[in-house]
């Protein structure tokens, strides 16, 4: 049940995104981008290798300059193809011969560059031995920002993941908790995410009465039992973006503290919903959430972040916590998802992903946030 396939990024698209990029870069004082095989290769070329290996592969973006892919020989067949490739150059490299010494020739040999995270360490000392006066920064570090902003087909695509996963969610109150293990209801959760359309399922937590107090518990041989609070938070990607959402549950009926603090967690998931508009700093939503459990008492068990950013990845940039004074601004998808974590007891959690409008906030999730009962 995938619905009408989105239309496909153009070569337009692509070129667009890799001239901002090169753009961004020079803005921010670097020399150029190094992109390895991630997520932000295929964000900026559609290109996606079929398996990431020694052999390097990386996309030198300079301003001024036309992109170059340096690729493998063998794999050049398959880069281009990628729907970006035609707006850009691709210089392949042959076993036996430098592919350092090929890319050092692209590059500015005192310059500073951004460079993927996740590119492999040996291929970045093989460029700083190649080129020893080089030096480099992460691009979460260089260039945070970079994928936050969704233009428009990008939005329809979050929008359309998130949609997904409320489907999952509505889909999986209905099936028998108790008796249950952790896992059996993950693996249903799991097929019902890739029954509304995920192509990738990253995560799918079903934490049972105290396991719940552990944000990050995901699934466990844990039999669930009848009284027990149960938060169910889960995601992946569709059509190339991300879902992420967390609703929690009561197997019969909850205890009049159970009720309490799910409508705390509630009031304060509205609270930082709230604070979403355009020129806001990302630690105001952080604040607004914080506050309403801070005030109620609860302040010590709500021990992470308020939100992160979500996009062909299901956590990035921006972060909504404090001392991160960046400004929202429309565009920009990310989590808004406080919870209690009561050790030994149970934890509460409510999350939805939310859009920066023109002048204010949009939930791309629109599952109840009441506290739902299940069997």
């Amino acid at each position: 049940m995938t619905g009408t396939a989105p239309a496909p990024f153009t070569c337009d698209d692509y070129r667009a995104r890799m001239e901002r990029a090169a753009r961004e870069a020079a803005d921010a004082g670097l020399a150029g981008l190094l992109v390895a095989p991630g997520p932000d290769l295929v964000w900026l070329t559609g290109y996606a290798p079929t398996a990431a290996t020694e052999r390097l592969t990386l996309l030198v973006l300079v301003a001024g300059r036309a992109p170059v892919l340096v690729v493998p020989t063998l794999e050049a067949p398959d880069a281009a193809k990628a729907s970006g490739a035609p707006a850009l150059t691709l210089r392949d490299w042959t076993d036996g011969k430098d592919p350092y010494a090929a890319t050092a020739a692209l590059l500015d040999p005192g310059g500073r560059f951004g460079i993927s995270d996740n590119a492999w360490a040996m291929h970045l000392l093989g460029l700083q031995k190649a080129l020893p006066t080089t030096s480099y920064a992460s691009l979460t570090e260089a260039l945070p920002m970079l994928r936050a902003v969704k233009d428009t087909a990008e939005l329809e695509l979050m929008a359309a993941a998130g949609a997904a996963a409320d489907r999952a969610f509505e889909e999986i109150r209905k099936v028998p908790f108790a008796g249950r293990r952790e896992t059996e209801v993950g693996a249903d959760l799991a097929d019902l995410l890739r029954r509304f359309g995920h192509s990738q399922v990253d995560f799918t937590i079903v934490a049972s009465g105290p396991n719940g107090a552990n944000p990050h518990h995901e699934v466990g041989d844990r039999v669930i039992e009848h009284g027990d609070m149960v938060v169910l938070d889960f995601g992946g990607l569709k059509d190339g973006y991300g879902s992420d959402t967390s609703r929690t549950v009561h197997v019969g009926e909850p205890t009049d503290e159970e009720r309490r603090v799910h409508d705390l967690v509630r009031e304060a998931q509205e609270a930082g919903f709230r604070a979403v508009r355009p020129g806001v700093a990302c630690q105001e939503v952080d604040r607004a959430a914080r506050a309403v459990i801070a005030d109620a008492g609860y302040g010590e068990y709500f021990i992470h972040r308020t939100g992160h950013g979500i996009g062909v990845t299901t956590h990035e940039p921006p972060y909504m916590i404090e001392g991160e004074e960046r400004p929202l601004v429309p565009g920009m998808c990310f989590s808004v998802e406080p919870g209690v974590y009561l050790p030994g007891r149970f934890g509460v959690r409510i999350e939805d992903i939310v859009t920066v409008t023109e002048d204010g906030g949009r939930r791309l999730n629109d599952t109840t946030r009441e506290l739902v009962i299940v069997d």
